[in-house]
């Protein structure tokens, strides 16, 4: 069963958050003394009985029970109605002060409990109720010492009159109410400050615990991902293995140390022309500088034992100054990532019937071999396929396609050690090759086509053209293709010639 009265374990945002859910605690348990003031009846007639309070009868009793019992059922249903009141607190305070002026008008005298009103207000933690809380109390006590006063001056010799036995007493209890103001001040305002000091205390407590948890929150999620985490704390000087259940941290000596343990181990496997770079991006003395203003860095490496990994170091937590204290170093395999990447870019750059690199493969060479001087071995080879339209309208596009394919199995065989070969239009060819003698190339391949034999289409014939760097240095790889396309068509008009063909039929 849920204890509404339980004080509950959080952390209050503010002062004012606690004190309002004090009042709801403070005033449920005012409401149960007031409860447990109903036994304040029996009580007096316990002591009627035993002849403690000779002058009090048995009525009485019932009538300040029954009074407690009224006062308790209103207050408990402001409490329900408004259980973090200030007021509903002031209630239930009034009521025990009412309670103490008709005991005491009843001549049942416990002087010790008029200061105990006040000593519970303290509880509110809040110096204002407590001043508020003593002058009802004095005032209280004031009435009370004016009814009681003819009476308790019959019953001594040493006053004058009953004036004088009142001015005596709320003389006393005057001295009395200014020494409890004092104290009570006094200790309101150190309850007070140590409650503030306090509050404070844990809300930075809870903050920086659920910075963590969601830190260590992050870095559990991040752990499923990556197939090593590390925290690298440069205020402490340590490693820490995410994976590690028992997160045990491994000094690091940031003054002669470059590298972590897990850098350490992983250059073991890292291919010999990257191992450079990655020294260079897992130095952890230059990292602080460049992860300055930055979220992350990253950079991908080739391992030989698992392929492609992603490195990369993601900002925790920085300092004032701006460079990080807390880093996460992470690896991350991709070589399935890497893998599709590379298939997609071959099929992109790739011609799907030929499998030769396509025409856009063949512009974005151009670009980065017009940004280059061409050497002189640099040679551009342009070919056609001669005869592929009427071998389409004669014997269908199967035996079209078996020329085309015929056509790049040569150009592959023969360039494609020595240079590159591009389909760049139906059957359109052109290679890049490095070669100081072109006339064997070509020689070469047409060597290869003419012991072609194909299921639909007995031979192949190829036209060819090439140009040379060197015998055209001034010009660039554009001019280069033009001229040979020049020359290419030029063997495909004395092609034809030597075949009798009428040009326009092909």
């Amino acid at each position: 069963m849920k204890d509404e009265n339980r004080i509950p374990e959080t952390t209050y945002s503010n002062y004012e958050e606690f004190q309002e859910e004090n009042r709801k605690r403070i005033n449920n348990r005012l409401n149960i003394v007031l409860w447990f003031s109903i036994l304040t009846g029996p009580a007096i007639a316990f002591g009627i009985r035993i002849g403690i309070f000779p002058e009090v009868n048995y009525f009485t009793c019932i009538v300040i029970s029954l009074y407690m019992l009224f006062l308790a059922l209103i207050h408990f249903f402001l409490v329900k109605k408004w259980p973090d009141s200030v007021v509903t607190g002031f209630i239930a305070l009034i009521a025990l002060n009412v309670l103490l002026v008709a005991m005491a008008f009843n001549h049942v005298y416990i002087n010790l409990t008029w200061f105990l009103v006040p000593l519970l207000s303290l509880l509110f933690v809040d110096k204002s109720i407590y001043i508020v809380s003593l002058a009802m109390n004095y005032i209280f006590m004031v009435i009370a010492t004016w009814m009681i006063a003819p009476y308790a001056y019959e019953l001594r010799v040493d006053y004058n009159s009953p004036i004088q036995y009142f001015a005596n007493y709320i003389g006393g209890y005057t001295i009395e109410t200014v020494i409890m103001l004092v104290a009570g001040y006094f200790l309101g305002k150190t309850e007070t400050g140590y409650f503030r000091e306090l509050i404070e205390k844990n809300r930075v407590i809870k903050e920086a615990d659920e910075k963590l948890k969601d830190q260590l929150a992050i870095l559990e999620s991040m752990s499923e991902i990556y197939s090593h985490v590390n925290l690298i704390d440069y205020e402490e000087g340590t490693e820490t293995s995410i994976r590690d259940k028992d997160l045990k941290a491994i000094p690091i000596d940031l003054e002669h140390q470059t590298h972590t343990a897990m850098s350490e181990k992983i250059m073991l496997s890292i291919v010999s022309d990257q191992l450079v770079g990655f020294k260079e991006f897992t130095n952890i003395q230059t990292l602080r500088m460049r992860l300055l203003n930055k979220k992350s860095i990253y950079a991908e490496f080739i391992s030989m034992v698992t392929g492609w990994f992603r490195a990369q170091y993601i900002t925790v937590e920085t300092g004032e100054d701006g460079y990080p204290t807390k880093v996460i170093y992470t690896i991350q395999n991709i070589d399935n990532e890497k893998r599709k990447e590379e298939k997609l870019i071959r099929i992109s750059l790739t011609d799907e019937l030929t499998r030769l690199y396509n025409r856009r493969c063949y512009e974005e060479d151009c670009i980065e071999i017009r940004n280059n001087k061409l050497a002189d071995s640099f040679v551009l080879i342009s070919v056609d396929v001669n005869g592929l339209k009427v071998t389409n309208d004669t014997k269908g596009h199967a035996a079209g396609d078996e020329l085309i394919k015929a056509s790049a199995d040569c150009l592959i065989a023969t360039v494609g050690a020595i240079g590159k070969a591009y389909r760049v239009g139906g059957d359109e060819f052109l290679a890049i090759v490095h070669t100081n003698d072109p006339e064997k190339i070509c020689e070469q391949l047409k060597d290869k086509a003419s012991k072609w034999k194909g299921v639909y289409v007995e031979n192949v014939s190829l036209s060819i053209g090439y140009a040379t760097s060197k015998d055209h240095p001034e010009d660039n790889i554009d001019a280069l293709e033009r001229i040979a396309d020049a020359n290419m068509y030029k063997e495909k008009e004395k092609y034809y010639r030597e075949k009798g063909i009428e040009r326009r039929i092909w």
